[in-house]
């Protein structure tokens, strides 16, 4: 890929971070491309427990500490835009208020802000932001090797529990016929099950805690349990938003009414009587489970009969 006008005489820096689930397992990747040089020096990493935005820092910082020396002509391009805006817009005010936000909390990934700004201050960087998964060829390697760099004793979902049940869940949503289609399967040892279903006017959303609640009806003894899903919004409020809901009488920390409280009280109270264990599973690394519920999903949405 050419060098775009402007950039001949620069040194062009790629990075990226991943996360399998986020947070979880973590990698980084920069790929580094000096003037008229068509191989990249390339590095990579991984933690063990992490978060997508630190290994997005990560990434950045790495990529400016390989320089030895300060270097006046840098290109840092990245597909976050917490790492474009962070260092071009909040930085300033971060510092101005003794590591602080607007709202007087402490700036989340402080150590991390602190060392990519010491970093930074040593070379003149001018910070791009390239679009992620759009076929630029070194945005496309960087994540590449930020996936490399997830520890790979940790990178695979499902876990290898013998003694639970797992659950697989995952929807079809049409966004333009507000129409859904939803799977949940259920793996136990040698033994499977599946259901599902499609909903008319409703919402992805309300799609995904669906998949849960029915997936967790299938179940008829006491046994740990791991729940996959995509959505990290069923994962959060499942593990953590749900129970704060509850005990505030269903309202927000806002004191607004919680969106699909139906759904989220049903789920709730199935919830009780197991140790459940929610995941977050990556689109990269798709398991062989959730391709198939994800297919019968798009089953149930392409069924023509009435709903």
């Amino acid at each position: 890929m050419s060098c775009k006008k402007g950039t001949q005489n620069k040194i062009r820096v790629y990075t990226d971070g991943a996360c399998n689930p986020n947070p979880g397992p973590g990698g980084w990747g920069v790929a580094i491309l000096y003037p008229n040089q068509k191989k990249a020096v390339e590095l990579n990493g991984g933690e063990k427990e992490t978060t997508n935005n630190q290994m997005e820092l990560m990434a950045a910082i790495k990529g400016l500490e390989k320089f030895k020396e300060p270097q006046n002509n840098i290109v840092l391009y990245t597909d976050s835009q917490y790492i474009r805006k962070g260092i071009t817009q909040w930085i300033d005010l971060w510092k101005k208020n003794g590591w602080q936000t607007a709202e007087k909390k402490s700036v989340k990934n402080k150590a991390l802000w602190k060392r990519l700004d010491d970093a930074a201050q040593k070379h003149g960087v001018q910070w791009k932001w390239v679009k992620g998964h759009a076929g630029n060829q070194w945005n496309e390697r960087v994540d590449e090797l930020a996936r490399k760099g997830i520890p790979k004793e940790l990178k695979t979902l499902p876990l290898d529990d013998q003694d639970a049940i797992h659950i697989f869940t995952a929807i079809a949503f049409s966004t333009k016929e507000k129409i859904g289609g939803w799977a949940s399967y259920l793996k136990f040892k040698t033994h499977t099950k599946s259901i599902s279903g499609k909903i008319n006017q409703t919402t992805g959303n309300r799609m995904h805690i669906l998949s849960a609640i029915q997936g967790l009806q299938l179940i008829k003894k006491k046994y740990p349990i791991h729940i996959y899903t995509m959505s990290d919004y069923l994962k959060d409020g499942a593990s953590v938003w749900m129970y704060n809901w509850q005990k505030n009488n269903w309202l927000t920390k806002d004191g607004q009414p919680v969106k699909h409280k139906d759904l989220w009280v049903t789920l709730e109270q199935q919830v009780k009587p197991y140790q459940i264990t929610w995941h977050l599973v990556s689109k990269r690394y798709l398991p062989e489970e959730m391709v198939d519920v994800k297919k019968i999903a798009k089953e149930q949405l392409k069924n023509k009969s009435p709903i």
